[in-house]
């Protein structure tokens, strides 16, 4: 009924069966003008319309092209270099923040995955870490490198974890749980700012960082793909415009103009960039 409440549909004493697809994109003109709604938000709102107009009312003169999405801006993440994930990790104040970040850095897990490792789900003899029940219900294995594995078993020696490899304490939810994904998104900020960072970051940015660092080394994107958990290509191949080897790798077309260096006293006397 809050379709019907807006002013500018001009609906009020409509039904919704008599509503159409021009009354729909006015409604999404309205969200993201007057409203000033994130896209994804109103995105949201218009799956949910899509969803009634064509699942529950039956309307078969309405069409998907008559409820378009609104296009989202697509930014590139922030990544942070190797030097400054090495001052993040060094200037933690505890151990479990030390071997969370170095979980986040080693493995590229989300942070819900974080949480939700379990002691079993490291595999010393296989040196992998097993993501269970990831993003869209999807198990998955990373690769277990020798620090982080060193890492993990210092803090084992010091936690002694039974089941979840980062429980939560006995005050909170109980040791039996999983910590709250909330204290890894903490640990991250608390760390970057200890190590001067200034940059919104969180604990996504170290996986950003992760898929990043692979492009540089010559990993595949079939091959972070699956590391990454991705279910479509397309969201992989962002590293790409992240990826500094590619970058150099790409030939500038000025460089190759066969043009001379402009060396007369107009130039030289100019403003120098």
């Amino acid at each position: 009924m809050r379709v019907l409440q807006d002013p500018p549909l001009h609906c009020l004493r409509l039904t919704l069966i008599r509503l159409g697809a021009t009354h729909v994109q006015r409604f999404q003109w309205y969200l993201l003008q007057e409203r000033k709604l994130n896209p994804g938000t109103v995105e949201m709102r218009m799956s949910a319309l899509r969803f009634f107009f064509k699942k529950m009312l039956k309307r078969r003169d309405m069409h998907f092209d008559d409820l378009p999405f609104p296009k989202t801006p697509r930014k590139l993440p922030t990544v942070l270099s190797p030097e400054e994930v090495g001052r993040m990790i060094d200037g933690t104040t505890n151990l479990m923040h030390r071997t969370l970040l170095m979980v986040l850095y080693g493995t590229g897990v989300r942070r819900t995955e974080l949480s939700l490792l379990k002691v079993a789900d490291i595999d010393s003899k296989r040196m992998v870490v097993h993501i269970r029940q990831g993003k869209g219900s999807r198990d998955r294995d990373v690769p277990l490198s020798p620090k982080l594995l060193e890492a993990l078993r210092e803090y084992w020696r010091w936690k002694k974890p039974m089941n979840y490899l980062f429980p939560s304490t006995a005050g909170q939810r109980g040791v039996d749980a999983p910590m709250s994904d909330k204290v890894v998104w903490w640990a991250v900020r608390e760390a970057a700012r200890r190590a001067g960072i200034t940059r919104k970051i969180g604990p996504h940015t170290f996986r950003h960082s992760f898929a990043t660092e692979l492009l540089e080394a010559g990993t595949d994107l079939r091959t972070i793909q699956l590391l990454m958990g991705h279910s479509r290509l397309e969201d992989t191949t962002l590293y790409l415009h992240l990826s500094r080897r590619h970058l150099k790798m790409t030939i500038n077309p000025l460089d190759q103009l066969p043009v001379q260096v402009h060396t007369s006293t107009t130039a030289t006397e100019g403003p120098q960039p």
